[in-house]
């Protein structure tokens, strides 16, 4: 858009999208703090919202724990059309702001020093009891999901906390020793500000790693792959297929060719999505209204029921 400096009057040059979104399917974002791992941690609360469809009265909708990357990034009430994908079907979304986010002053943000993988967990998993106690929320359905940090964050949370039914790993980091050897020059020093000084620590990078724990995870795990991701590459996703594969636990892989760290391509965008929708569908006992190409999950007949 132009902006008259003067006046403030302005005029839309180009919009980005050529079709209007229409207010009634938007869901509203609702700040919320919750008692997180050291003190009050935040979030946006995003509930399900559709004109069309009204959920049955004692049925409380499936939520889904949004983990952020960076991992100390941000993520603000702005419009997020795959958030409102999700909430327009019928599912609540928590966008959380673990402790380590910016945005919440120098302690907040200094939270996550050292302690990657714990006080992101902890606060992904306090957002969703909070929202499950209030009655808000279904406690029995609750996934996590994130890409890049927030993929680590994910992977870690199912091999350390029961609060999850289930997982959706987008690209996400599983073993910080190769990710700390591999990482692009301009991040080199960003792990030890978030886990410890490398190599003193290595133990540390160890024990913090998903493919640690890998064998812990009994829950359902869906994991998106770029083929051509060089900041997280393909093995990393595939090291933790092989444990799950292993232990008979319930798991979809799902890689894109000319992908990287991150889906730019218009058809990974769109599978990805409803890929994530026909996962959730299939383990929480919900029916996509989408056309949808089903997702093939194995060892589903393991799966809680």
């Amino acid at each position: 858009m132009t902006i008259d400096v003067a006046t403030a009057a302005y005029d839309v040059v180009k919009r980005e999208l050529d079709d209007e979104v229409d207010p009634r399917y938007v869901s509203r974002p609702e700040p919320i703090a919750f008692p997180g791992d050291d003190g009050e941690s935040y979030g946006f609360f995003y509930a399900p919202t559709n004109p069309e469809f009204t959920a049955p009265e004692e049925e409380l909708a499936p939520l889904v724990v949004l983990v952020h990357g960076g991992p100390t990034a941000h993520d603000q009430p702005a419009l997020d059309l795959q958030l409102q994908f999700l909430t327009s079907r019928g599912l609540a979304v928590v966008d959380v702001n673990y402790g380590g986010s910016t945005g919440y002053g120098r302690a907040y943000r200094d939270r996550l020093r050292g302690r990657w993988g714990e006080v992101d967990v902890q606060d992904a998993a306090a957002a969703a009891r909070f929202l499950a106690d209030g009655g808000r929320v279904d406690a029995e359905r609750v996934l996590i999901t994130g890409g890049s940090a927030g993929g680590y964050t994910t992977l870690l949370a199912l091999g350390v906390s029961d609060v999850f039914a289930a997982g959706i790993s987008e690209f996400g980091v599983a073993d910080l020793v190769s990710f700390h050897a591999e990482t692009h020059k301009f991040e080199s020093r960003y792990d030890e500000y978030l886990v410890g000084p490398w190599p003193e620590e290595r133990d540390l990078y160890v024990e913090r790693s998903p493919v640690t724990h890998a064998d812990k995870i009994s829950r359902p795990l869906l994991l998106l792959q770029g083929l051509d991701d060089k900041v997280v590459p393909p093995s990393q996703a595939e090291a933790i297929v092989a444990a799950l594969e292993r232990n008979d636990v319930p798991y979809a892989y799902v890689a894109f060719e000319g992908e990287g760290h991150g889906f730019r391509g218009a058809y990974a965008m769109r599978r990805a999505l409803e890929t994530f929708l026909s996962f959730m569908g299939q383990l929480f006992g919900f029916e996509p209204a989408d056309e949808l190409e089903p997702v093939q999950i194995e060892n589903l007949e393991t799966a809680p029921h």
